[in-house]
């Protein structure tokens, strides 16, 4: 979506890592593995973005710059950085929607969907995704694989069958319940859980 607006995946992909960390430093080498680019579109993309004031060389400490990687972090207090921060958040929610509808219409018959852990920011969840029914694990995986290519970051998600599903609601399951209580949004319900 963005690129068509901006001409360019590679600075798309950097702007969204550099958005879902503000606060860690990058250098060009993790930058490039991470979005999955070459090094040279990175450094060119790097320069653009330092240009615009976006991001900017990190402050590093003695053991940093023993390194000799010249390290890139967000610049919060540029004038633009609170439009890219929501424009950024609109394009995450509008790439998760994609993400759900995808998951709906190929990753089998979808009885429970839960986000939590990324997609509600709740670091401590045990799992970023739970997905209940008669799933077909390898068009999950690979919705799952491309949506993690967008975000530049793995998620971690959890496929059960209804019967196990069902089991471990009713022996009161740590793992289930823990992500049921912890911060989370429910995409589909058919056992409506929440009312």
């Amino acid at each position: 979506m963005l690129e068509h607006l901006f001409g360019s995946k590679t600075r798309i992909k950097l702007l969204q890592l550099f958005f879902s960390y503000p606060d860690r430093s990058f250098y060009v080498r993790e930058l490039a593995r991470l979005v999955g680019v070459q090094l040279n579109a990175v450094r060119r993309e790097i320069v653009n973005l330092e240009k615009a004031g976006l991001i900017g060389p990190a402050e590093m400490n003695d053991e940093e710059r023993s390194e000799r990687c010249k390290y890139y972090r967000l610049q919060t207090g540029s004038i633009l950085y609170p439009e890219f921060k929501d424009l950024m958040a609109k394009v995450q929610i509008f790439e998760e929607r994609e993400f759900i509808e995808a998951l709906k219409k190929r990753a089998g018959k979808i009885k429970f969907l839960l986000l939590t852990g990324y997609f509600t920011g709740d670091k401590d969840a045990e799992s970023d995704l739970l997905i209940v029914g008669a799933i077909k694990p390898a068009a999950t995986s690979k919705i799952v694989r491309q949506f993690e290519k967008n975000i530049s970051r793995e998620l971690r998600y959890t496929v059960m069958s209804e019967q196990e599903f069902k089991d471990r609601r009713e022996i009161g399951d740590k793992f289930l319940y823990g992500l049921l209580e912890t911060k989370h949004l429910i995409a589909i319900d058919d056992y409506q859980l929440v009312s």
